[in-house]
């Protein structure tokens, strides 16, 4: 996993609440002790990371690269502001001044399908730059981007490719073309699937493999189970907590369960396993926080991604 911290782009991507964000953020954490200037984004104006990295993470606050120290870096990314710049980089400024603030342009935009996710991850390609078209930016060295769930994870990747196909010709179709060749590129560009160890999270996880293959030309670089219970009982223990049967305390009862559990991730992280056969998985512990993970948890969840 630690040679991965070196593409310029990760994507981590996903079922809904598998903890995408955690290990994004976590990566993010790693690759900046490791001295890269790193930035983790997120989409469709979150900023759950930034909240729980820095104390003094404004609420609302979107498009605004800010630092929160130690060379990490997060930006909350909305489709409007991505529009806005591009259309002021692209034209002249009484032009462009002029159509962002049309309400009919507004209308345009939100009824083209696939536009907000093309918008999205052109920022994304722009952040991972050597050469910033955003005024006074600074380059990074790594861009994480906290995608979307699995089925429209899959949507923003493929979004430059469909638009450049479409369009066949002019900006949109040249500059579709490059952000998409940056993402079916391996060298540049490694996606990440995280899955928790359940039958649902690994089904979806193999349907998002196939669809890579199928619509990007891409595999997973890395996959990560989070939230793995540990193995506690021996087999032997295992066998004398069967035997007590139904009853017993409910001490017995409660150990009974965690080894049943316990043993249904393990074999849906060896299913997984086979299902991605020659792809590193790597998996993360269940962690207790009375009130969720803060920055010292998401950086040993880190140093354990990249051991």
């Amino acid at each position: 996993m630690r040679e991965l911290l070196t593409k310029p782009l990760l994507v981590v991507t996903g079922k809904g609440g598998v903890g995408k964000s955690t290990v994004a953020a976590a990566l993010g954490m790693a690759a900046a002790a490791r001295g890269r200037r790193t930035i983790v984004a997120e989409v469709a104006a979150r900023d759950d990371i930034s909240r729980t990295l820095a104390d003094d993470a404004p609420d609302g606050q979107t498009f605004v690269e800010r630092d929160l120290g130690a060379g990490l870096h997060h930006i909350s990314i909305d489709p409007e502001s991505a529009l806005e710049e591009y259309v002021n980089d692209q034209l002249p400024k009484g032009v462009a001044g002029l159509l962002t603030s049309s309400r009919m342009f507004s209308y345009l935009v939100a009824a083209t399908p696939g536009l907000r996710e093309l918008l999205t991850v052109g920022k994304v390609w722009e952040l991972a730059q050597p050469d910033r078209r955003t005024p006074g930016a600074h380059p990074y060295d790594l861009v994480i981007l906290d995608a979307p769930a699995t089925g429209h994870g899959v949507a923003v990747l493929t979004a430059p490719g469909t638009f450049s196909d479409a369009a066949r010709m002019g900006p949109i179709a040249r500059q579709g073309a490059i952000i998409h060749e940056m993402l079916a590129d391996p060298e540049q560009t490694g996606i990440i699937a995280v899955a928790t160890a359940e039958e649902m999270p690994v089904n979806e996880t193999l349907a998002l493999r196939d669809a890579l293959r199928d619509e990007l030309d891409q595999r997973f670089a890395a996959v990560v189970v989070n939230a793995v219970l540990p193995t506690r009982f021996r087999r032997a223990d295992v066998a004398a907590l069967e035997t007590v049967g139904a009853g017993g305390s409910r001490a017995v009862r409660a150990a009974r369960t965690e080894a049943a559990r316990a043993r249904a991730h393990r074999a849906q992280v060896a299913r997984l396993r086979r299902g991605v056969s020659g792809v590193e998985v790597r998996t993360l512990p269940f962690v207790f926080e009375h009130d969720g993970l803060g920055s010292d948890a998401l950086r040993r969840l880190g140093e354990e991604l990249v051991r």
